[in-house]
């Protein structure tokens, strides 16, 4: 199996997205970014893990780490069985994966989606999976606050 590449950092996609003047072109970065997620281990693939709302399957693992301050931080691992859905997870977790619960609630993600012109440019099906993603990880950082 090949080694994933490291995935890059949230300004870094950005950049290169706006580089790329033509759809197709976006597409094909985005699956190129899905080869680069941290590999699901395949006891993750399970229900619990599963985003609903999702026309593909997607799973999300949560795994919650204190910072210096016993803050809880979220490292987020996902999957998906479609190449294209797998490059909107690396995109999600770019913009969420390691960062401290508090931020990730306050982090509003459609501001984004929108200057790389997601919206327009997903399916209907798509878009509302993107968002159940999104939802799902705000819900895990609610709940690792109110556990810390």
């Amino acid at each position: 199996m090949d080694q994933t590449a490291a995935q890059p950092a949230l300004a870094e996609i950005v950049e290169n997205f706006e580089f790329l003047d033509d759809w197709e072109d976006r597409y094909r970065y985005l699956i190129e970014l899905g080869r680069t997620l941290e590999p699901l281990p395949a006891a993750a693939h399970t229900e619990a893990n599963k985003v609903r709302g999702c026309a593909s399957q997607v799973w999300l693992q949560t795994i919650v780490r204190r910072d210096d301050a016993g803050a809880p931080v979220l490292h987020l691992v996902g999957d998906s069985d479609a190449h294209i859905v797998r490059g909107l997870v690396a995109l999600a977790l770019a913009i969420f994966s390691d960062k401290p619960a508090a931020t990730i609630v306050a982090t509003e993600a459609q501001p984004i989606f929108d200057r790389l012109g997601l919206g327009a440019h997903l399916t209907p099906q798509r878009s509302n999976g993107l968002r159940s993603m999104v939802e799902r990880i705000k819900a895990e950082a609610r709940s690792a606050m109110q556990r810390a």
